[in-house]
Formats: C-alpha cells, sequence, structure tokens
C-alpha cells in the first residue's frame, strides 16, 4: 500500500472513530437527561371530595399519608377536575383541552356490547403520548375509561407502555369483580358473579348483610392494582417512569375487606344500606365508605414509603387530587353530608357548582417545592400537560392545540400571572357552562333538555362573587349586568361544537 492511500485509510478510520465518538457522546446525553428528568406518581381518586382528607378539613375519617404528603408539599385550595363526572375528566387531563374543545365530554358506554366507553381517537391523549417520546416509561394502573381494549383508545395505543385494572367504568362499580385487564390479557379473579342490583328485603337484619352472597370475594381488586402500581416502580426505577394511578376509590359500591372495616365499626351512627338503587347492600355504610378512603391512604403512604427506600424521593413528583366532587346523599349508601365530603360547597358529582368539580389537590416533589405551603391559583386539569412538562425539563413542549396553563413557577415558589379563565361544559344532568374569571363565576343550567322538550328554555346566566360567598347562595347577576355580559361571551367563545356529545341550547 503507498503512502497515498495509507494516509487516505487513516483519515477515514479517524471519520468513523469521530463519528463513533460523537454519536456515543450524543447518546450519552440524551440518556443523561432522561435519566435526571424527575418521575412522576399522579395518584386519581374517583369520586372523592374537597372535604374527604384531614389536610382539607375531614374530622371523621383518617387519611395520615395524604396529610403528610401535603404537609411536605403544597396544597391548592382551587384546583378542578375536567369535568363534574368521570370519562370527561380524564380526557381533559390526559388531552390538555378543556371541555369545550375535548373529544369525550360525557360518560358514553355500552356501545355494541363492548366492554368500554367511547374510545379517544389516536393520538388524542397528548400527556401520556409527549412523555413517551420524551423518553419516560407509562404505567397506567387502575380506571381508564376512554376506549376499549383494542381500540384507539386502548391505554397502550395512547403512549402507556403497561395497564392494569378496569378498562370499563360500569365493571369499576364492583370492587370484588371476576376479571381485570392486564394489558390486553383478560385476567380472571377468584371472585364470584353477581348483580348490582341485589336488593335485601325492608327489616333484614343489619349483621346478616355481612354474609350477603356477592359483597365480598376473594381478591379485591384496589389491593391487586396497588401491588402492580408498586412492582411498576420496582421495575423502573433506574429510568424517569410516569406513574398515572387512577383508582376506583371511594366511588361506589361501599366495599372494603374486614380488617379495614373493622377500624371504623361503631363509631358512627349507621342506618343499613339495603341495596336496589344499582349498587351492592351494605350494612355499616358510613363505616364502609371511611374505610375504603382510609385504605387508599394505605397504598398512597405504601408508594411513597417504596419510592423512598428505593432513594428516588427527591426524584420524583407526587400529584393527588380526585376526578370530581362526591356523590348526592344516600345514593347507594353514601352520605356526603354527614361526612362534610363536599366542605360546605355546594353541589355533587355531577354539577358545576363547586362541590361537583372543586377538588383536594396535592403536589410533593422533596427539596423543590416547599413544605406546608398553600396556593389560592385557580388551576384546573387541562394544566397538568403543560405544567408536568415544564418540570421535566422539556426543551421544546408541546402547547399548540392545548387549553393548559403551566403552574410550574407557582409549584417552585416563583411569581405567576392570574390565570384569565378556567370553563367547563356538560351536555349531560340536562346541559351546563360555567366560567370562573377572578372570584366572579358564571354558571347556566338546562342547556340540554331532553328530546320530549320541543322547545329549548332561554338560558340564565347566574353569578355569584366566590370570594364573599363561596357556597354559591346568592345569585347576583341582575346587578352585575357588565360582568355577565363578559363572562357569556367567553362562554360563547370556548365552546366548539361536538357531533357526538351535542348541547341544544348552543348547537
Amino acid at each position: 500500500m503507498n503512502i497515498k492511500h495509507r494516509n487516505k485509510l487513516k483519515l477515514v478510520l479517524l471519520g468513523m472513530v469521530t463519528a463513533g465518538v460523537a454519536s456515543f457522546l450524543f447518546a450519552t446525553a440524551v440518556q443523561s437527561a432522561a435519566v435526571t428528568r424527575p418521575n412522576i406518581v399522579f395518584i386519581l381518586a374517583d369520586d372523592l371530595g374537597y372535604g374527604d382528607i384531614g389536610c382539607y378539613g375531614q374530622t371523621k375519617i383518617r387519611t395520615p399519608n395524604l396529610d403528610r404528603m401535603a404537609a411536605e408539599g403544597m396544597r391548592f385550595t382551587a384546583h378542578y377536575s375536567g369535568n363534574n363526572v368521570c370519562a370527561p375528566a380524564r380526557c381533559v387531563l390526559l388531552s390538555g383541552k378543556h371541555p369545550g374543545h375535548a373529544y369525550i365530554r360525557d360518560n358514553r358506554g355500552g356501545l355494541g356490547g363492548q366492554e368500554g366507553q367511547e374510545p379517544v381517537p389516536t393520538g388524542e391523549l397528548k400527556l401520556p403520548l409527549t412523555f413517551h417520546q420524551l423518553g419516560y416509561t407509562l404505567g397506567a394502573f387502575g380506571k381508564w375509561g376512554l376506549g376499549p381494549v383494542g381500540s384507539t383508545g386502548d391505554p397502550l395505543k395512547q403512549g402507556f407502555d403497561r395497564f392494569y385494572g378496569y378498562n370499563c367504568q360500569a365493571v369499576a362499580h364492583n370492587y370484588y369483580p371476576t376479571h381485570l385487564w392486564d394489558n390486553e390479557q383478560h385476567a380472571a379473579l377468584e371472585n364470584a358473579r353477581f348483580s348490582a342490583h341485589q336488593k335485601l328485603p325492608p327489616g333484614t337484619d343489619p349483621q346478616a348483610a355481612a354474609s350477603y352472597s356477592g359483597l365480598v370475594g376473594k381478591q379485591y381488586a384496589p389491593d391487586l392494582i396497588g401491588e402492580q402500581a408498586r412492582q411498576f416502580v420496582r421495575e423502573n426505577q433506574g429510568k424517569p417512569f410516569f406513574l398515572y394511578y387512577p383508582t376506583t376509590v371511594p366511588h361506589l359500591a361501599l366495599q372494603v375487606p374486614e380488617d379495614s372495616l373493622a377500624e371504623y365499626l361503631g363509631r358512627f351512627p349507621e342506618e343499613p344500606y339495603l341495596g336496589g338503587r344499582g349498587y351492592l347492600p351494605h350494612r355499616t355504610p358510613r363505616a364502609a365508605y371511611a374505610a375504603m378512603v382510609t385504605r387508599m391512604d394505605r397504598d398512597v403512604g405504601r408508594l411513597m414509603d417504596l419510592v423512598k427506600e428505593l432513594g428516588l424521593d427527591e426524584r420524583t413528583i407526587f400529584v393527588f387530587t380526585s376526578d370530581n366532587g362526591p356523590l348526592y346523599d344516600k345514593l347507594g349508601g353514601t352520605d356526603a353530608d354527614f361526612f362534610n365530603s363536599a366542605a360546605g360547597f355546594r353541589g355533587r358529582k355531577g354539577s358545576f357548582y363547586e362541590g361537583g368539580f372543586r377538588e383536594p389537590c396535592i403536589v410533593r416533589w422533596k427539596g423543590r417545592i416547599g413544605p406546608g405551603t398553600t396556593s389560592d391559583r385557580v388551576t384546573g386539569f387541562e394544566d397538568w400537560l403543560p405544567t408536568l412538562l415544564e418540570l421535566a425539563a422539556a426543551k421544546e413542549p408541546i402547547t399548540s392545540g392545548l387549553d393548559g396553563l403551566s403552574f410550574a413557577p407557582t409549584l417552585l415558589g416563583q411569581p405567576q400571572e392570574p390565570r384569565p379563565f378556567l370553563y367547563r361544559e356538560s351536555p349531560g344532568y340536562t346541559g351546563q357552562q360555567c366560567v370562573r374569571v377572578g372570584d366572579w363565576k358564571a354558571v347556566r343550567q338546562k342547556l340540554n333538555p331532553g328530546p320530549r322538550q320541543t322547545t329549548v328554555p332561554k338560558i340564565k346566566t347566574e353569578l355569584y362573587n366566590l370570594a364573599k360567598d363561596p357556597a354559591e347562595a346568592t345569585d347576583v347577576a341582575a346587578e352585575q349586568l357588565e360582568i355577565v355580559a363578559r363572562l357569556e361571551k367567553i362562554m360563547k367563545e370556548q365552546h366548539q361544537k361536538s357531533g357526538l356529545f351535542p348541547i341544544r341550547a348552543l348547537d
């Protein structure tokens, strides 16, 4: 080989080595950036009221771990769910769009007899899809409700790498189901099949309900789901993970293992719930509700303890909130008034008065979020996508097409402009709209009367000053016509017509 060819070969080899080194350094840099991104544990309760946990004023139900999370993090006093019922609230959370733009705007299931709810289209849930692109491993454990297994709304087709739990909201009305879903596999459980419409005859001895067929089974779904969630953390401790934990607790039916129930038996005056209203009976419904919340709190504590045990405490963001407010009293044995579940706010699940969708919200990130802090900033489910992206130090977070606004500065103790407005709508419960601007809140109802009502009633706008009247007891619309007009304009602008979920008075 002559000198010219030898030198040319050296240059080629040098170029290959240089390119290899550059590629290695780039890959290492990307891997390093991924490793330093914070883990995220997002816990979503089901039908839990603003006042159902200790750090929000609850006095009858023990929630020591959530109270500890609040003492070590930030507690929000004006955080709003994405909607006032299950599926649309989850759609807002995972898409970053408010209900006037989101794809799912009401609960809608039972399509063709298929197990599951109306599926979101491909690419709709920007939160999991975006974090997947950032190198996160994502797991969802609990209740899904955004599309049957195998559909476009399957969690495994919307950015999640792992799913375990209930795909269908209706199946989730039983805590001892005959099956759950393990990714796309039907996972049979050792529980008997029974009807949620079973009813005890009037005058039944309360203790008889203890052995009533179908009340309990061998495998309690929340326990199985909690263990799978913790296993996900163990298996992914060496890389950034996003754990989405939409527990079914404390949604009806009232069911809880006896070891948890024992903590509350005899503490409250009780009237047995005999069933017959779509949910199973229970001999001590108040004790059961309290025990369910405390057992959920125990699972939260186990996750927090595991993260600490694995040395991930300072690299993990914990979020806790709920999908909507508590049920109206006596439905399925619940007693929201007894527990002050709505913390004095007007309305319950299905309502856009405060009790229907203002939720507890706690965020903990050791070393980054000030312990024992409180924020009264108005925030909503659509804000989580941009907020978590900013906290994860995403260089180019997706913001186009979103309604959410990052409140990461607030979490990190920095000043921030107030949210311009927060908008909600629903075709359900006769059709509703609301918008909050500062302390002013406008509410509209009866926008979507049933098909038997041929004419749509004239729309009436109610107006409340939440600073002076947090219980929304006094409608001041007649005294504040200019403010009413301004808020009505926002509601008109934010509503986009939906073929799937029309609102007659608006469309």
